[in-house]
């Protein structure tokens, strides 16, 4: 073979080697950026500690698919489980005199394990690839000589205890195990008992008595704190002075130990809130392919289909687009159904000439779209079922062109409830404005992000922060209101960016108005010659 050929196939080969798996997931530099970020906000003298997700059992011994923790994978690009992210506000020096700032514990190379579940970054890994200058193996963490008991504030989020105890060396439940006895962790430790602490300590002894008023409505249903005499007592008090003087054993309650459950949520909040562009480029993949799937689906849907198939058919458009997972449980809902807000089970056999709401989302890289479309299984709206779609797609553009920068985070779910009222009191569905609920029971908004349900303030719309936008209507079989609404469940949600410009529909490519819908599942679809063979 002559050595140009040979090259040639060399290169090919490597070529083809890389191309093996995804190369678009967000680089090692915005990882290394967010945690610089979370440094910026943390209070001088303090540590974070930050745990991967525990592996979930499923059944005997098959685990759930793993998937990251996502402030843990935010900050780091990590996918393993069993490691620990260890974040210092200050220059910390090591014994050796090396200066650093964080380091994380990662689960250990061990060719058997890896044989069975797959190659492991480990040290040399997460250091080549995920640029820490500092890692270790996991088993490590419990020899580390990090001095908890020496920083003002150790900041973590505080324990579900919904692990395992693997019996391997360096599980979560090591780690965990080992941070608590670092950190003197109590054994009584109540992380809302922290944050109501908190709160009575930053309140202006003026405002006091609403914040106990606040709070005794509170402890009603928090049986556990109400054995807390400076709880109890801070509710009780009769006058400014006696808050004030329980006010200050609160303080010293708080100093009594240097952990705080509650600052980390903040940090994360904030910073997870608005999007990088980086991130916006997956978001923004993630909701197009999901958007893909409900025109494939508007295109391919007839009565005869079970909702099973429907949902199989919007996931089958994810893989194809090398979506790893879908953001959350899909709902596929026909007729009835479709008032469930959370239906899950989607094994109706048949959908008929129903309505079928379809709320679905793909997860790329880890970022999550929430789309949902109601279509009539047979194409076509029926008088009743359009009267109701129309007055969710007013409520949804009113949401929309309420979403805007410095708005309150309400403003989208009060602007649309405001269309929905006035249609069903027009249409006699209800009779005043305080039955609305019955029908429209839920906001319109929350963030999107590394979760469907992503974190953030929930103070004004900021920009560059995604949101999404979902008024509904839903009139179960018995509803009282006259029999020919019954069984129709209309909700529109879309992905909507804020911007200085005004809010972007990034869903908006799939149809939303009863025209525009109408005209696609008119439309000739891949899967119209797509037969099985039947089954005895």
């Amino acid at each position: 073979m002559k050595l140009s050929s040979f090259l040639f196939l060399f290169l090919s080969i490597t070529f083809l080697a890389a191309q093996e798996t995804p190369t678009d997931f967000l680089s090692a530099d915005f990882h290394k950026e967010r945690r610089e970020k979370v440094r910026d906000l943390m209070p001088a003298n303090s540590v974070a500690v930050f745990f991967a997700n525990a592996e979930r059992n499923r059944a005997n011994d098959v685990d759930y698919i793993y998937h990251q923790d996502p402030d843990f994978y935010y900050l780091t690009g990590y996918k393993e489980p069993n490691s620990v992210l260890v974040i210092f506000s200050e220059d910390q020096t090591s014994a050796d005199g090396k200066i650093f700032n964080e380091m994380v514990y990662v689960q250990e190379k061990d060719p058997r394990a890896e044989q069975w579940n797959g190659k492991r970054l480990g040290v040399e890994g997460v250091q080549d690839k995920l640029g820490f200058d500092v890692a270790f193996n996991g088993s490590e963490f419990e020899k580390s000589n990090i001095n908890f008991q020496g920083f003002d504030n150790v900041l973590f989020f505080d324990f579900k205890n919904d692990y395992r105890d693997l019996r391997g060396s360096a599980d979560l439940f090591d780690l965990v195990k080992t941070f608590k006895i670092k950190t003197n962790y109590p054994s009584d430790y109540n992380a809302t008992k922290q944050q109501i602490y908190s709160m009575i300590t930053s309140t202006d002894i003026e405002n006091s008595a609403n914040v106990a008023q606040t709070l005794g409505r509170y402890l009603n249903y928090q049986e556990d704190l109400k054995s807390d005499q400076l709880l109890t007592g801070y509710v009780n008090a009769e006058d400014n002075g006696k808050r004030k003087e329980i006010q200050e054993k609160v303080k010293l309650e708080l100093k009594s130990n240097n952990l705080n459950s509650i600052l980390l949520e903040e940090i994360m909040n904030t910073l997870r809130e608005t999007k990088t562009a980086e991130e916006m480029v997956l978001l923004k993949k993630a909701v197009e392919i999901s958007a893909v799937g409900q025109i494939e689906v508007m295109k391919a849907m007839h009565p005869n289909m079970s909702e099973t198939e429907i949902q199989g058919i919007h996931e089958y458009v994810y893989k194809k687009y090398g979506a790893e997972y879908e953001g959350y449980p899909s709902i596929v809902g026909g007729g009835n159904n479709g008032c469930i807000l959370h239906y899950i089970e989607n094994n109706k056999q048949k959908v008929g000439n129903e309505l079928v709401l379809m709320d679905l989302g793909a997860e790329y890289h880890g970022y999550t779209a929430d789309v949902t479309r109601t279509i009539p299984a047979n194409g076509k709206f029926s008088k009743e079922q359009k009267l109701i779609y129309d007055i969710v797609y007013n409520a949804q553009e009113a949401g929309i062109k309420a979403s805007v920068i410095g708005a309150p985070f309400q403003a989208p779910g009060q602007a649309a409830q405001e269309v929905v009222t006035k249609g069903l009191i027009d249409l006699g569905i209800i009779s005043s404005p305080s039955e609305v609920k019955t029908y429209f029971p839920h906001g319109t908004s929350h963030y999107l992000g590394l979760d469907v349900h992503d974190k953030g303030t929930y103070g004004p719309f900021q920009e560059n922060t995604v949101i999404t936008v979902e008024p509904g209507i839903y009139i179960p079989e018995g509803s009282d209101c006259d029999k020919k609404w019954w069984g129709i469940a209309v909700r529109i949600e879309d992905d909507i960016l804020i911007t200085k410009n005004g809010p972007i529909n990034l869903s908006g490519m799939a149809p939303r108005t009863t025209e525009a819908i109408e005209k696609t599942m008119a439309m000739p679809s891949v899967l119209d010659n797509f037969t099985l063979p039947s089954l005895d």
